[in-house]
């Protein structure tokens, strides 16, 4: 008689993703983490700042650089996608860490405009590979049930380094020295070492690199993912509408420096609590129930800055906003994880990621169009209180486009058909 088998640590039950994989998730995270906090760093806070005194250029070049590095990024994500699935996970994001090094090590000789634009877009090039190669591995190693949860721990344990970049390299970039771009090529070395502990395929693969879940033909799997794409634009879009500019705006809302810090961490802070009920909502087979009550608390709550309440209101719209959120992060990466079929996730991916690249790049765009020629300080909150608000209506209105994977949900993971083949 085979005996009961014992309750899981607590600890366990709490990781979101298998115990034998968790390992390599962290490094792919941790791989991540550093290659953004270089970039950021480097293009955000330490280039505009010296790219005239140190390297000779005229200050556009510094933006030039930047906007040519998230073109390559985001031109390059489905390739590198398609990449994993056909070389291997460790392999590309090896390849890519490697790439962004030879980038980043080169990077003190680029006084000449051109030599700058092409290692700025042979760094995207390479970091094309970073968040398609660790956002597939958390999807395969998360535990059942758990997608939703996996993926947005390791977004908001990864956020942390974007802005720790820019915040250490606008302190260093005064010294004047080479210490800056030292840090940078050391860091960026570490995390093409890091590279390496991730998994040699990816989880859902066998030691012949062939998967175990049904491959879509090209047709159905395009039928597939282009109810996404909308979505993955505008969810980023909507996000980042204002972030550039919320410091600005602030004074015109009421707020001074503090209030608004405040506001931001009491939205975290809800956020955060209500991402472990809003989780098992996403992950509990309601990730398009998540993402459209998210997008409706979020717009609901922008919608309330337009009126320039009280600042008193404003400390409940923040939290609103931030529950909206909570909704929001799980759901679509439950979403996403559940309609993509396994087998090419990657590249279709990648693809994803490429057009939510295009919503990050325009959003402060927009936002800036909207703060000059829609009411000033209101302006930003009113466009994206308006596409929120439209992104939810979209999701119910076409709620019927978003249909499960068959090979994403019926498949047992290969992983535990490969443990009964003597696979590792």
């Amino acid at each position: 008689m085979t005996p009961a088998p014992r309750p899981a640590p607590k600890f366990g039950r709490l990781n979101p993703l298998r115990p034998d994989l968790t390992a390599g998730v962290m490094s792919a995270a941790l791989t991540l983490g550093l290659a953004e906090f270089v970039r950021n760093g480097l293009y955000a806070a330490y280039l505009t700042q010296v790219i005239d005194t140190r390297f000779g250029l005229p200050l556009a070049a510094a933006a030039s650089a930047w906007t040519v590095h998230l073109v390559a990024d985001t031109l390059m994500r489905g390739p590198a996608g398609a990449l994993i699935n056909r070389f291997g996970l460790r392999a590309v994001m090896f390849a890519g860490a490697a790439l962004s090094l030879l980038a980043v090590a080169l990077l003190p000789l680029a006084h000449h405009l051109w030599l700058l634009l092409l290692l700025s877009a042979l760094h995207g090039v390479g970091f094309s590979a970073m968040w398609p190669g660790t956002m597939n591995l958390t999807a395969d190693a998360a535990r059942e049930g758990y997608q939703g949860r996996a993926l947005t721990f390791i977004n908001v344990a990864v956020t942390p380094l974007i802005g720790a970049g820019v915040l250490v390299y606008g302190a260093l970039a005064g010294r004047g020295d080479s210490v800056p771009l030292t840090l940078a090529i050391g860091i960026q070395a570490g995390a093409t070492l890091l590279s390496l502990l991730v998994p040699r395929q990816r989880p859902m693969q066998g030691e012949s690199g062939a998967v175990a879940t049904p491959r879509l033909p090209t047709a159905q799997l395009a039928r597939q993912l282009a109810p996404l794409l909308p979505a993955a634009f505008m969810q980023t879009l909507t996000l980042t509408l204002l972030g550039l500019w919320l410091f600005r705006i602030a004074p015109g809302l009421g707020l001074d420096y503090w209030g608004l810090v405040g506001l931001l961490v009491t939205g975290g802070v809800a956020a955060f609590a209500a991402m472990p009920l809003t989780g098992k909502v996403a992950d509990g087979g309601r990730a398009l129930l998540a993402v459209t009550l998210g997008y409706a608390l979020v717009g609901a709550a922008l919608a309330g800055f337009v009126l320039k309440p009280p600042v008193a209101v404003m400390y409940l719209l923040g939290p609103l906003a931030g529950v909206g959120y909570a909704f929001l992060a799980p759901g679509w990466a439950a979403l996403v994880t559940r309609v993509l079929p396994e087998a090419q996730r990657p590249a279709a991916w990648g693809v994803l990621m490429s057009v939510e690249n295009i919503g990050v790049a325009l959003g402060p765009l927009l936002g800036a169009l909207a703060y000059d020629h829609l009411g000033g300080a209101t302006g930003p909150f009113k466009v994206s209180a308006a596409l929120a608000l439209l992104t939810s209506l979209g999701y119910v209105l076409f709620r019927h486009a978003f249909r499960e994977s068959p090979a994403s949900a019926d498949a047992e993971p290969a992983w535990n058909a490969g443990r009964r083949t003597g696979h590792d």
